[in-house]
């Protein structure tokens, strides 16, 4: 007969893995969906520099090609790169000239949002940044919780299961993941020194710091080189590839 510790070791595993299940569905990317529907240029490390209206997922993301664009060679209409490919990413450009009216005009209102916000949007921020320092700990523990019960249930159940209580909570972890970042959080909306490293060599840029997360680094207003030509454009690189130094106003 099944004891009571059992039960709750049961039950707390199905809800963990509930939980995990559907914040892995619903979350995406907060840079990435700042570009969601605009047109965006693709610089992987990797492959083929691709360019489209960009589809925010949280598995991945599809690059939708304008018409006819690439059409000539193969009858595909997009690329598609998946979440596991995002080390990949060096930089994703959203370039100023190439956006509709309407995408500009959403632009300047981020814009306007961003730089150098006033008090309640300070206030608003520091308020949410308590909660996710709340949801970090909250996760620690969980991610504790589940390794304890793993390695000392002598359940039989438990034990066959390892590989899949394993898989649960790195999903669980995973799927939320530590984003506030105290060296970053006071240059949000200010001008800021990025070093991106392309290739062999660092090239720095000079934008304003919208935000960031565990794996992105999002930049306004950046005067950013590419194929021997600077143009305006908005840029979210890789923090594989992209550091923050300083201050840059």
């Amino acid at each position: 007969m099944f004891d009571g510790t059992f039960g709750i070791t049961v039950l707390f595993i199905a809800v963990s893995a509930g939980v995990a299940a559907f914040i892995r569905r619903v979350s995406r990317d907060k840079c990435l969906k700042d570009f969601q529907s605009n047109m965006v240029t693709l610089e992987p490390t990797t492959g083929e520099i691709s360019s489209g209206v960009l589809r925010v997922e949280n598995t991945g993301l599809e690059f939708v090609y304008r018409d006819g664009e690439k059409r000539d060679k193969t009858c595909q209409v997009s690329f598609i790169l998946y979440k596991c490919e995002y080390g990949n990413i060096q930089a994703l450009v959203r370039y100023h000239d190439e956006l509709t009216e309407e995408n500009k005009k959403q632009r300047q209102k981020q814009l306007k949002k961003t730089y150098h916000p006033n008090f309640f949007r300070k206030l608003k921020r520091k308020t949410l940044n308590v909660f996710k320092t709340i949801r970090d700990s909250v996760v620690e523990v969980a991610n504790m919780m589940i390794s304890h019960v793993k390695k000392t249930s002598t359940s039989t159940v438990l034990t066959s299961q390892g590989k899949y209580v394993d898989r649960m909570k790195n999903d669980f972890v995973g799927s939320v993941g530590t984003s506030y970042e105290p060296l970053l959080e006071r240059y949000i909306g200010h001008k800021i020194l990025l070093e991106l490293i392309k290739g062999q060599e660092v090239v720095k840029y000079c934008g304003i710091l919208k935000e960031y997360t565990a794996d992105f680094i999002e930049l306004m207003d950046v005067d950013y080189l590419s194929n021997e030509k600077v143009a305006i454009a908005d840029i979210i690189v890789g923090r594989k590839y992209g550091i923050v130094r300083g201050l840059g106003e």
